[in-house]
């Protein structure tokens, strides 16, 4: 098999999460600011660290205005989703050795919080998260360091994610991307090595 390595963005990849971070975004913003911002005018921070999010929106205050938006994430966890058929990917994956990794944007606390208790979390050995590197997606280095934690070339390994950020960051890391269509939105606007339906298609680019 020409690809030894699969690692995965996990918001709009493994889990559906876009509701969730939307709307306790929404709620954290009118909180710190009094304005109730539109979806349309915050899906740009999908894909990216919430610090980075919300410097880019000129929030003062960073680290209070997480703590806050880490409690309304909470509030609204159960909008969270498992994209049909993930599970059954992953198991499938797992049962034929092929190792598995995952390089996000979340925190290490964030992942601990809102990817850990989910079953097929224990199917990742390795996993790189915002806190973990200086630089952040669309920067090659969480790639990178993923494929150093796996020790594997960047031709052995597929980056899986959703987003403009996954692709940009498969490219300058010299790593083939597949595009996840089932979390991804504008998909015609984001250039990848393969673009994917459903998690089963992830099976058709490993010959």
């Amino acid at each position: 098999m020409k690809y030894k390595a699969l690692i995965f963005d996990i918001d709009g990849t493994l889990l559906d999460t876009e509701s969730c971070v939307l709307i306790s975004l929404q709620h954290t913003l009118y909180r710190a600011t009094g304005k109730m911002y539109k979806k349309e005018d915050l899906y740009f921070a999908l894909g990216i660290p919430g610090e980075d999010a919300l410097k880019q929106l000129g929030i003062p205050n960073v680290k209070y205005v997480m703590n806050i938006w880490e409690e309304y994430y909470k509030q609204y966890s159960f909008m969270t989703k498992n994209f049909p058929g993930m599970y059954e990917t992953l198991d499938k994956l797992n049962s034929k050795n092929i190792t598995l990794g995952i390089v996000t944007s979340k925190t290490r606390k964030e992942y601990k919080n809102d990817f850990e208790p989910h079953p097929f979390s224990n199917f990742f050995p390795i996993s790189i998260c915002a806190d973990d590197t200086l630089l952040h997606k669309p920067n090659p280095e969480p790639l990178l360091s993923a494929l150093e934690k796996l020790k594997v070339n960047p031709y052995e390994a597929i980056y899986i994610g959703d987003s403009c950020y996954d692709m940009e960051c498969a490219k300058k890391a010299n790593v083939a991307g597949a595009l996840a269509l089932w979390g991804c939105r504008l998909p015609d606007n984001i250039s990848a090595t393969w673009k994917l339906t459903s998690p089963p298609d992830i099976f058709s680019i490993l010959e």
